[in-house]
């Protein structure tokens, strides 16, 4: 009797009761997300709005098309399901809006539309119910690498309410279909099939079950709505801006220091009031997938380094140092006696939350950013961490000493003199751009190109072939310098800058227009960054330029090599630059039996070890990162390992010779088609 007069006066009063509901639901919904915001406000201004139409775009195809999630199938359909679920289910759930301020409410008025829509929402309901279910199995009985150790009650949570929505939904459509014939039809084809279930329950017993079933409806998703601030799963609600806000700018390009602010008193980044708001906003949208981590090269051979890790602990630093620092608390004071505990305000996201080790593990080959299915931009932060420690507080690596010395005196890595740039070219009459000014083509040798003994047989190789072309070029000399790369990436950017503005300077005092270059380090600096400081050039890798000129029929394979190749990917020149064709067609155009491809090729290639200046830093944690690359290629039983890149080719070589297997070759393409060409 209680419990009658309760219904009662609740389905007199659902309407009224519901609106307050909903008011104080979305209340405290808008409460937690302009907190959120606000503590964005900490971030530096960073402009991330233009170009609308490209952003859009990016939009489209990443977010709405989950592109990067379907790089890995079974997961990316559950959650291209589960996505559009939402999308399309939108509907639904504002029509049970509807219907709890007005109990008439239907989205019938859109007439012919209306029935294409409610078969939707039946078929991509019943998707997410699937791909829920496939989830919860999934993660409890085999869970992905990428998941194992890591902690899943957040998401069973999340697969809980999602699930729940989903089952009151039908259950809410089949009981209005045996209350309202009107309502009743086949396009509700998975509602339909419960009919058997209720249809002997009188019409009072199915109000009831319909209002049960609207409010569990209803109830889990504001529910739902409201525990997204507090969850990991923030990114339903971020993941679409961050994708439109993500740079448009070159993926190989960071941004450059204004080191002539007088007003900058730290460089870098030491602290999350020290990024940008758009890698704060990084931080919100970060899943904890774990696509980033498993993909990384320093990870997956023992180092400390975790992207996810780095992106989750600078949003754990936000959430707390964020509040204090709106409301400026004092920390003045001394603390208590016998505390140990650090104040939040005296903590650091460096040392605190983040050590020096997981920073200088990371080789910038940018797997995490490609593999990252929200567009964080992991490397961006990594760098200017690196740039904090260094130019601040002068702290790295110790072996970096010696190159930075090396750069700032020798304006190279290695211990080399400068005016010994060029004398891989005695003997080979390279002509010198101040004797050809006339040169269309400006070949960038590089550091390894100009000093390694190894790369300078690719240089000579190159040269060869630029010759048989007829190819009309020169060479800097002795006033080419680094380009900058390594003490970028190092976090050195004042002396980064230094190289950069005075390679610029010279390129341009000869009106240099286009550069071929062999290294992809150098390609990707030139080609996306020095723009940054007036220089601006067509560059290209010498793969693309090899490879114009055969299909140009300036240089012509009078011999195939019968052997077996597989061909590696450069970071820098694949994730970078996004070239992945040009090299394997001129490595096919000089081999007999084609290319054999690693497991890891092209845009999930795996980096040799060496970006990031790790070139000239001790490997002494875990397993050599070239040691797994070479293991991989020394696997498919070849007899050549084709490379496009000078640090590539240090590595693998070092790598065939640790693991004794020195009649593997490991080439350069330069080389190949040098010992092919007529």
């Amino acid at each position: 009797m209680i419990n009658a007069k309760i219904f009662l006066f609740l389905s007199h009063n659902n309407n009224i009761i519901f609106i307050i509901v909903l008011i104080i639901a979305f209340s405290y919904f808008l409460f937690n997300c302009i907190r959120l915001i606000s503590f964005l406000k900490i971030g530096k201004s960073e402009k991330r709005t233009d170009q609308p139409f490209d952003r859009i775009k990016k939009v489209l195809i990443i977010a709405f098309g989950q592109t990067k999630l379907l790089r890995e199938p079974l997961a990316g359909l559950m959650h291209f399901f589960i996505f559009w679920g939402f999308v399309i289910l939108l509907s639904a759930i504002l029509e049970s809006i509807g219907e709890g301020i007005h109990p008439q409410f239907s989205l019938s008025f859109l007439g012919w539309s209306y029935s294409p829509l409610v078969f939707a929402q039946e078929l991509i309901a019943l998707l997410v119910v699937i791909s829920v279910l496939v989830a919860f199995c999934r993660r409890l009985f085999n869970p992905p690498k990428r998941l194992q150790g890591h902690s899943s009650l957040d998401a069973y949570f999340i697969l809980g309410m999602i699930l729940f929505i989903m089952l009151s939904m039908f259950g809410q459509n089949t009981t209005k279909m045996l209350l309202n014939e009107t309502h009743f039809t086949n396009l509700r084809f998975v509602s339909i099939f419960a009919i058997p279930i209720f249809g002997e329950l009188s019409k009072g017993t199915l109000e009831v079950l319909y209002h049960i079933f609207w409010w569990i409806h209803i109830g889990f998703v504001l529910l739902f709505l409201n525990y997204l601030p507090f969850s990991k799963h923030l990114h339903v609600l971020t993941s679409i801006p961050n994708v439109y806000l993500s740079k448009l700018t070159p993926k190989g390009s960071l941004k450059p220091i204004n080191l002539s602010d007088e007003t900058l008193t730290k460089f870098g980044a030491l602290d999350v009031e020290d990024f940008t708001w758009k890698q704060l906003l990084d931080g919100y949208t970060c899943t904890e997938c774990g696509r980033c981590t498993v993909s990384c090269p320093p990870n997956i051979t023992g180092k400390s380094l975790s992207p996810r890790k780095v992106i989750v602990d600078l949003r754990s630093r936000l959430m707390e140092k964020g509040p204090l620092l709106l409301k400026k608390i004092d920390i003045s004071q001394p603390a208590e006696i016998g505390s140990v505990e650090k104040h939040p305000l005296q903590k650091q996201l460096i040392y605190d939350f983040i050590t020096e080790d997981e920073l200088w593990a990371c080789t910038t080959c940018m797997a995490c950013v490609e593999e990252c299915p929200v567009m964080i931009e992991h490397v961006d932060t990594i760098v200017d961490m690196r740039r904090s420690l260094v130019l601040n507080e002068s702290r790295f690596p110790k072996e970096l000493q010696t190159t930075f010395q090396n750069l700032e005196r020798n304006f190279t890595p290695w211990a080399f003199s400068s005016a010994s740039r060029a004398d891989w070219a005695e003997g080979l009459n390279v002509p010198l751009i101040t004797n050809k000014p006339d040169a269309e083509i400006l070949f960038w040798v590089g550091c390894a190109g100009a000093y390694d003994e190894r790369a300078k047989k690719v240089t000579t190789a190159f040269v060869k072939i630029l010759r048989k072309a007829n190819v009309n070029y020169a060479i800097l000399g002795t006033e080419e310098k680094c380009t900058g790369d390594v003490a970028r990436r190092a976090g050195n950017e004042y002396l980064a800058q230094m190289l950069m503005m005075e390679n610029v300077s010279i390129l341009n005092k000869y009106n240099v227009k286009a550069i071929v270059t062999t290294c992809p380090h150098c390609f990707n600096t030139l080609k996306n960054e020095y723009q940054q400081f007036g220089g601006n050039y067509e560059v290209i890798h010498h793969s693309d330029y090899i490879m114009k000129l055969i299909t140009d029929g300036k240089i012509k394979v009078a011999k195939k090599l019968e052997a077996k190749i597989t061909y590696h990917d450069s970071c820098y020149l694949g994730r970078y630059n996004e070239i992945y064709d040009s090299p394997r067609q001129v490595v096919s155009s000089v081999s007999s039996d084609g290319i054999l491809e690693m497991k890891r090729s092209k845009d999930k290639g795996f980096c040799c070890g060496a970006g990031g200046a790790r070139m000239f830093m001790e490997e002494t944690v875990g397993k050599r990162v070239n040691h797994e690359r070479t293991e991989e290629a020394l696997a498919l039983n070849i007899d050549v390992i084709g490379t496009a890149c000078p640090f590539c080719l240090t590595m693998l070589s070092d790598g065939v010779k640790d693991k004794g297997a020195e009649k593997v070759q490991v080439q350069d393409i330069a080389e190949l088609v040098a010992n092919s060409i007529e």
